[in-house]
């Protein structure tokens, strides 16, 4: 497949526009109705499906996994569908990692910790879940809705002209920035598109709030656009994360391609996304091994041999921790750290903290699939649907949270209800009928400026000093091009699993690639 015009287009909007949009979100089926075929090229291509005619041949080399998030899970089928026995080893008694669900104990929900989006970028998230099977629990999203106050709603969403611009239609109508606001924001705008990945790379140790400043940016324009973007997308602001990660947001996410900026959401509780990943992984010959905690990763002063848990031994030809760098500390001994060079700097990360906010009230007070939210304390609403008995349940998601960590779950609420108050006057005079805070202390490590230096890599890079030539590294962490997501965690995850097959001289499909710049984009960059 190629650039823009042989990705699905969005639906024609009758003159209701966004309320047209609510009632018929696009579901997977309707954006691609021959499965994945309309997809990102990537994934269309299926690049899974010559590893699964050639896995299962008898190949018994076992490779233990350690955690059952994304990065963990996928490092496991791409083992399984090249031929080796994964173990999987999960402490919890469900797989997902963080990006999984909870039961709250006083309505017996199933709820999620927090919200968890993928764009059209993410190829390789994609090419998970549709290794899983559960694509058609995505619902995609082409419209993108803001608001500051009094319920006035902007829509950002693409338009006919090719990315990157795409969007530019609706942009130009966005109602919370005037005239001069747009310029300011379309001439930093313009100079990402001209930089290309190359001249990201140039600001890797400046942080974004700089390159922004560069560019001229007020700082009402930096808190109300760009700030409210990159807080949601990279856990951390524009005046802590490094240039580069917030560049490829903007660039991969948003100017590039028209599909990338295209959002899914789970139709489903999180957990049950990974409801097939067991089975599928014992039918490839592997384990899983659901509530067993890994307390070491032993090694005999040459290579690593297992893992110990609290269950016994885990006998294994070579190991992939996906598990995140704390936890990784804790694995491993002194010996071990300084046997190899990827793990001296564990120490030197810093993490960011996520709040999501679950409140159900007696009647709907949202109306939109979900809303971006512009000087406020909550950065997101999402409408998570209405039960039968008319009851909403809405969820609230603040990013980068350090502020709210401390405060207790009534005056967390109060916060959140008076943000909403404030974005959906429909909703003044109606409280939420219950509340539940979930606190994520430890969500996401910073994407502070420089972190790639001491992010290791997947496999043991010799070159870089000593290294365990059987130790492999997963997570969203590690070094995988992008900043901490769940897209990071998967191509971490893949590949861990491509160094091991490259090891073996097993020939294997690595890392999905990106989706495709438009050729306008290509044009305007120079390449």
């Amino acid at each position: 497949m190629g650039d823009d015009g042989d990705l699905p287009r969005p639906a024609r909007e009758d003159r209701t526009g966004a309320a047209a949009d609510r009632r018929r979100p696009a579901t997977a089926a309707q954006l691609a109705p021959q499965g994945v075929d309309r997809t990102p090229r990537a994934v269309a291509q299926r690049p899974w499906a010559r590893d699964a005619r050639r896995g299962n041949r008898g190949v018994t080399k076992t490779v233990a996994v350690i955690g059952g998030g994304l990065a963990g899970l996928a490092a496991a089928l791409r083992l399984g569908d090249a031929g080796y026995r994964p173990i999987v080893i999960e402490s919890r008694k469900m797989l997902g990692g963080r990006a999984t669900s909870v039961v709250d104990p006083r309505n017996n929900e199933t709820i999620d910790n927090c919200q968890h989006v993928l764009l059209g970028c993410c190829t390789n998230l994609i090419d998970l879940y549709d290794r899983l099977g559960v694509l058609d629990h995505i619902q995609w999203h082409r419209t993108l809705y803001w608001t500051r106050d009094h319920g006035e709603i902007s829509v950002m969403k693409a338009g006919w002209l090719p990315a990157p611009l795409h969007m530019s239609g609706s942009f130009m109508r966005m109602k919370l920035f005037d005239s001069r606001q747009r310029l300011h924001i379309a001439r930093a705008m313009w100079r990402i598109i001209r930089m290309g990945p190359g001249g990201r790379h140039a600001w890797a140790e400046r942080t974004f709030a700089d390159f922004l400043d560069s560019c001229g940016q007020p700082e009402a324009v930096v808190n109300q656009f760009w700030d409210v973007i990159v807080t949601s997308a990279c856990n951390i602001g524009v005046h802590r994360v490094g240039a580069a990660y917030a560049l490829q947001v903007f660039g991969q996410g948003f100017l590039e391609h028209r599909w990338s900026y295209t959002m899914g959401l789970a139709t489903v509780p999180l957990v049950n996304l990974y409801d097939t990943a067991a089975a599928v992984l014992r039918d490839m010959g592997g384990t899983v091994m659901l509530g067993t905690s890994a307390r070491s990763i032993s090694f005999d002063g040459r290579q690593v041999t297992g893992v110990v848990t609290a269950n016994g031994f885990v006998d294994a030809a070579a190991v992939v921790s996906a598990v995140p760098f704390d936890r990784l500390h804790k694995l491993v001994s002194t010996t071990v750290r300084e046997a190899d060079t990827r793990l001296r700097n564990l120490g030197r990360f810093e993490v960011s903290p996520i709040l999501g906010v679950h409140l159900w009230f007696d009647r709907p007070v949202m109306t939109l699939p979900h809303l971006v939210l512009v000087d406020a304390g909550v950065h997101w609403l999402f409408n998570k649907g209405t039960d039968s008995d008319g009851r909403q349940h809405v969820h609230a998601v603040i990013s980068a949270a350090d502020d709210w960590m401390g405060l207790p779950e009534q005056q967390i609420a109060e916060k959140v209800v008076a943000d909403i108050h404030r974005a959906l006057p429909a909703s003044v005079g109606i409280e939420p009928i219950q509340v539940r805070s979930i606190k994520e202390k430890r969500a996401t490590f910073a994407a502070t400026p420089g972190a790639d230096a001491f992010r290791p890599t997947a496999g043991p890079a010799p070159a870089d000093g000593p290294a365990i030539d059987n130790l492999y590294l997963a997570g969203d962490w590690c070094l995988t091009g992008w900043p901490a997501t769940m897209e990071g965690a998967v191509r971490s995850g893949y590949a861990a699993a491509a160094e091991i097959c490259r090891k073996d001289g097993i020939e294997s499909v690595g890392v999905v690639d990106d989706v495709p710049a438009s050729w306008l984009a290509r044009l305007l960059r120079g390449k």
